[in-house]
This record gives structure tokens, sequence and C-alpha cells, in this order.
């Protein structure tokens, strides 16, 4: 794939290179200064990058995790890579397992498993399995575009829903509301919650930051939908970044209260792995006047480092600036009277979902 000179911008996706991953000796995919390089001199730009999708076929696909900082202990991820292309996205990393950039390839080269819901029903029916909330979303998106066309999310949902399985989403995206039918169902046993993210309201800055999610008033508007449907719904400010965001902190709680969400988080920006240099990119790319303010406050968060990998501290961070962070965000949360509920969704409804065998019976 070509190399933009400069890490100029590409329009409609947020990372501004492609280049690989030293850890898995993926070769760097720069301009090699040949005549291809000379290509949008003579012939013009490269049409624009297009999407493309390949069938996974997993084994399982609940996924376990024993970190104390994290509310669940499970998750379903449908999909790999994310075309939302948010440049600050940590699972970025991840692709670079399948020898794909975390950079362009990330937004670009995107995997669907649509055996999710067979695999999901087959582990469900385990003679042993214990029931907890499980999460979507935790590693890419389950309402980025191409869920339209595979459905594989909705298909997960509606194994969780014949269950009785709590379930908690985590999108930003207001194509959620397709599924609003079960996601209401669910709500009357207290079986689901959502969180919707909003990084920031600016149009302009959420362009750049995570060019093909929805607009920020879309997803306020299915936080207000979801609300009043009875579906327990938060926003999640995620991630704050410093002097690019941070000063929505407060009208973002404002917007939430206004919307009818029943709680608030947040979270520092963090550039694990490849996000790092992928992230100076683009600042050098979009905000270049204040790249080396935005990165001296995040090393001051991550003590003296890019990222902080340590347990509780990743997630908030320590210091000066994180201290002004948490003590903003209390405060916007106790001025707009937004007071968080606990997520208490019931695990004693849990019945196993019907199979094939049992319905030859």
């Amino acid at each position: 794939m070509q190399e933009r000179k400069n890490h100029e911008p590409i329009k409609g996706r947020g990372a501004p290179h492609n280049e690989g991953s030293a850890r898995f000796n993926l070769p760097q995919r720069e301009a090699d200064g040949d005549w291809l390089d000379a290509l949008p001199d003579i012939d013009g730009m490269l049409p624009p990058l297009r999407t493309t999708v390949t069938i996974e076929h997993p084994k399982t696909i609940i996924t376990r995790n024993q970190s104390p900082d994290i509310g669940f202990d499970r998750s379903v991820n449908a999909y790999r890579g994310c075309e939302h292309g948010c440049i600050y996205c940590f699972a970025r990393p991840t692709h670079a397992y399948h020898d794909l950039s975390p950079g362009l390839d990330f937004e670009t080269q995107l995997f669907a498993k649509p055996e999710a819901a067979s695999l999901l029903r087959t582990e469900l029916n385990k003679r042993h399995y214990a029931p907890r909330p499980l999460a979507m979303g935790t590693n890419t998106d389950p309402y980025q575009p191409i869920e339209a066309q595979w459905q594989i999310t909705r298909q997960c949902i509606e194994v969780l829903a014949e269950a009785r399985h709590p379930l908690v989403i985590t999108t930003k995206s207001n194509r959620i509301l397709r599924d609003l039918d079960l996601l209401t169902d669910m709500a009357r046993n207290n079986l689901v919650a959502v969180a919707i993210s909003v990084t920031s309201l600016s149009s302009d800055i959420s362009r750049t930051l995570e060019p093909r999610a929805p607009h920020p008033e879309k997803r306020l508007n299915a936080v207000r939908k979801l609300s009043e449907a009875g579906v327990k719904t938060y926003v999640n400010i995620a991630p704050v970044v410093p002097a690019i965001t941070d000063h929505e902190l407060e009208a973002i709680v404002s917007r939430a209260a206004e919307a009818g969400a029943c709680g608030a988080f947040y979270m520092v920006v963090r550039l694990p792995l490849e996000v790092a240099p992928l992230f100076r990119a683009w600042l050098d790319a979009h905000y270049p006047e204040r790249a080396g303010k935005v990165m001296a406050i995040i090393r001051d968060i991550r003590g003296g480092r890019d990222n902080s990998p340590e347990f509780h501290e990743r997630m908030r961070g320590r210091g000066v600036w994180a201290d002004l962070f948490r003590t903003r965000f209390r405060k916007a949360l106790a001025r707009y009277g937004l007071v968080n509920k606990t997520l208490d969704l019931r695990c004693d409804l849990f019945r196993p979902p019907s199979t094939d065998q049992l319905s030859l019976f």
C-alpha cells in the first residue's frame, strides 16, 4: 500500500499511515523512493481505500479475562478490526497478530465471524457454564458499518435474549437502535445495559478522531431513545484527549444528563504498543501546533511514558493532570445531577438456549 508523504490525512480514515509492527517482524510499509512514490504527482491521488471483509472461523467465541480493573470476565467480539477508524483505539495492535498493520489495515481489512451465534449457543449449553454479565464491544465496535449487512451482533443478542443471559454493550454507534426490540425485552428483566461512547461534541474533532463513527448528536439521540425504552444506558467519555477534547468534559456530562442517561464514565487516552506512533503521526497531521503539548500532558499522566499498562492506573492515570480531570468529572456529575446507578444485572434467570439436538425430541 502506498505511503502518503509527510503523514498527510487520508479522507475518511483515522490512521495517517500503514506501518507494520516491529514485534512480529511485519515489514514497514513506507515510501521507498521509486517510481511508485511519484504516481500522485503524475496520475493524481490514488482512489479511496476500500473496506474488505474476510470470514473467520474460530473454534470458540467467548473470550475470558482476569483483569482486576475491568468489570466483566467474559466477552464476545463478532468482528476483528473496526471501520470506525478511531485513531486512539487500543485494539489496533491486535491486527499485528495477523501480519497486518495496526494502522490503515486495522480499519480497512476486517474479519467477520458469521458462526458466532452458533458458537455462543454451544458454549452457553456447556454443563458447568455459570452466567455472569457478558460484554460486547470490548475490542471492536459491535455496531460498526459492516454489521448492517452481516447482522452477527443481532444474532448473538438473540441467543442471549433467549437464554436470559445478562449483557453489557459498548458502542459509539446509533445503529444499536435497530435492535431496540431485543434490548427493550431484555431490559424488562434487568438483563442488559448499554454504554454509548461520546468523545467530543464537535463535528470537526470527531471527523478526525473517529472518522467513520456516527455524529455525536446521533449517539446522544440513541442514549435518549434507549433510556425512554427503559434500557439502562450510560455515556462513556472515552477517551479524554488532553488539549484536544478535555475542555468538553463538563459539556458531555451535561448532555448525557439531558438525554436521560443513568450514569457516565470517562477514561484518559491510552497509547499501548503501536497505537503511540500512530497517535503521534495523527497529531502531526491534524494538530501540529499543539502536538508537543498533548504528548507532554499524556506522558505526565502516564508517569513519563506514552503509556502505563499497570492495572487500575491505566484507566485514569496519575499526577496533577489526572487529579484535575477526576475532580472536574466528579463536580460535573454533581452539578448536573447525574448519579451513577450500579450495574446490577440479573444472572438468576439464565436458562441454556435451545439446540438443534433438543429440537428433535
